[in-house]
């Protein structure tokens, strides 16, 4: 169980409908990912993707079942505990974004780092978004970049304390085909380079090729 950073086991999520009815999201969910590996989680609209990724990242509640996080239960800790532990060891890119709209590039990438107590964030942050190819937007606001630009600095900001696991809701969601593919090859150099852990949802097929092991969502 040591190589694993998540273990979900017999996971549901129940929540009740306006009718009073409990409505069943997600219903004997087994799980296991592996240190450095890149899962991708496969399903339409509708089908619990976002929950489940939300749960796996201690960011949801669960209604049964057991979720392990980098060794730790879930179900053991209370909110703040949860927000201690994915402190610099865990990433997040959003489908839309999430950038904040009044710092520039460079500002949104050097938070976390300065948060999580790091010398010469700034420094870090610039190298950063250079590997992304914005070294000369490093001082735009986000209303003042592209989707794809928006986006390759939501995965630098992701990425900026080298968390554990990254976790990519739909990142794809909101960008054309060729930043689609960009960002595509950007998260697979990131998982080889940096054998970093990733997981992905996602509803199309061809983004879930960056997974070495793929789930559907029914």
């Amino acid at each position: 169980m040591d190589n694993f950073v998540i273990v979900a086991q017999a996971l549901t999520k129940n929540v009740q409908a306006p009718d009073g009815r409990s409505l069943s999201i997600l219903r004997g969910i087994d799980l296991h990912v592996n240190r450095g590996e890149a899962v991708a989680i496969l399903g339409p609209s509708g089908s619990g993707k976002s929950t489940l990724l939300g749960i796996l990242a201690g960011l949801d509640n669960f209604s049964g079942g057991k979720v392990t996080l980098l060794g730790k239960n879930l179900g053991s800790l209370d909110e703040d505990q949860k927000s201690v532990l994915r402190l610099g060891r865990v990433g997040f890119i959003f489908q839309s974004f999430q950038l904040m709209p009044g710092m520039s590039a460079l500002e949104n990438v050097n938070l976390p780092i300065k948060l999580a107590g790091e010398k010469n964030a700034i420094q870090k942050a610039k190298k950063i978004l250079l590997d992304v190819g914005l070294e000369s937007r490093m001082d735009h606001l986000p209303q003042q970049l592209s989707g794809g630009e928006q986006q390759r600095v939501a995965i630098a900001r992701a990425f900026a304390c080298t968390p554990k696991i990254l976790f990519a809701d739909e990142p794809t969601g909101n960008l054309d085909k060729k930043n689609a593919e960009i960002l595509v090859e950007l998260l697979d150099e990131i998982n080889i380079d940096f054998k970093q852990t990733i997981i992905i949802t996602t509803h199309n097929p061809q983004i879930a090729e960056i997974g070495h092991s793929k789930y559907e969502l029914e």
